[in-house]
């Protein structure tokens, strides 16, 4: 029983967390879809960075040293601090600002504490840049991607708020918030469909799509939970109609659904299509923007998830910690495509990745997934 109390109070605070960041970047969202503003910020990386990033980032950071004000927090995170620093983002950050203090201000409502009085922009850099962390094998990490798929974010379809923690290089926490994936699978066709009918977004209400959900798992429980969103004025009551989570128990690969990335910059969906072909995959692939593809396999929506990245591209830990946790304690399996467990203790980056990673609801599917990798890999020109 040790173990199942070890992470009860890390656990709590950081559902509670990405329960209230699940609510920050839906109002950002919302907000988003009715007016153009210049709140969307171009990243280096051509990859859109929005007000949610670093107001996300700010409100989790600011949470969990209040948390933890024993430890001495250290949390790696995406964004840094230099764009906001800059004389010419003065609106933005009075916006993050804003934003991230209408947030706190409804902390009590998820069970965590507010500040005393309002952050000032200080604060808020503050918080944004003391997560800069670099990880590594020793010690406790906090792991945070505050908008995994802007891309999806910007465009109000499936995104996801990321918060992993790893202990002495091993991922022991993760939580996955999923704020336009819906509870129930079927709705999940009917918000897809929505989108792909109209495209200039006016979302239906939350109460006709009884939209998001939060996940979370520990490692080594052999469970997994879902839990629906806050809605209106409720507060938030520890465990939330959870549910458990189980993976799917479709093992031929005929009848398995398989996801991939919506963008083609960092993964090469030829070769993952070729992989699909030669393992007899019939139904057409569940296209996804972000970690929701990790979610989709923890609770049965699909059985297969590949990313191969294209040359170059190297993959961080924040967009996979929380996600492969979550996955594998719902009974599924996450490996490269040698068939090594995912290594998150050598800093930022998953180094010494074997080509790709590979992730499914099964070990059978698994075998035969690693097996297809193969034989493609050889006849491919990655």
């Amino acid at each position: 029983m040790e173990n199942e109390n070890k992470y009860a109070k890390e656990l709590d605070v950081a559902v509670r967390v990405v329960h209230m960041a699940c609510s920050l970047c839906q109002r950002v969202q919302e907000g988003l879809l009715t007016v153009s503003t210049d709140q969307v910020k171009s990243k280096e990386d051509d990859s859109l960075v929005t007000v949610a990033d670093w107001s996300v980032q700010a409100t989790v950071s600011w949470v969990l040293s209040e948390s933890f004000r024993d430890q001495n927090v250290s949390i790696i995170a995406e964004e840094d601090v230099q764009t906001l620093s800059k004389a010419d983002s003065a609106g933005l950050l009075t916006t993050v600002t804003n934003t991230v203090n209408q947030i706190l201000a409804e902390a009590s409502k998820y069970g965590l504490e507010s500040p005393k009085k309002a952050l000032g922009g200080e604060q808020i850099l503050e918080a944004i840049g003391r997560c800069n962390s670099r990880g590594g094998p020793v010690g406790r990490h906090w792991v945070l991607d505050p908008v995994d798929g802007t891309l999806g974010f910007v465009r109000g379809d499936q995104y996801a708020i990321a918060l992993a923690l790893i202990e002495e290089g091993k991922v022991v926490i993760g939580v996955l918030g999923c704020p336009n994936y819906p509870m129930k699978k079927e709705l999940l066709n009917h918000h897809h469909q929505y989108h792909q009918s109209m495209p200039k977004l006016s979302l239906p209400t939350s109460d006709t799509l009884e939209k998001g959900c939060v996940m979370y798992a520990q490692r080594g429980s052999g469970e997994a939970w879902m839990q629906p969103l806050i809605q209106g004025n409720k507060k938030f009551e520890w465990p939330n109609s959870a549910q458990f989570i189980r993976v799917s128990s479709i093992d031929d690969p005929e009848l398995a659904t398989f996801c991939e990335p919506v963008e083609k910059a960092n993964s090469n969906h030829s070769f993952t299509a070729g992989v699909a072909n030669s393992l007899g995959v019939k139904k057409q692939p569940l296209r996804v923007h972000s970690m929701v593809k990790y979610a989709a396999i923890a609770r049965g929506d699909a059985e297969i998830f590949m990313k191969f990245a294209s040359c170059g591209y190297k993959e961080k830990i924040w967009d996979h910690a929380a996600g492969v946790v979550i996955v594998e304690e719902a009974g599924g399996v996450v490996t490269d495509a040698g068939g090594r467990r995912l290594d998150f203790s050598r800093g930022v980056y998953l180094e010494g990745l074997d080509r790709g990673i590979v992730a499914c609801s099964g070990a059978l599917l698994h075998d035969k997934l690693i097996g297809a990798v193969y034989a493609s890999w050889d006849s491919s020109n990655l």
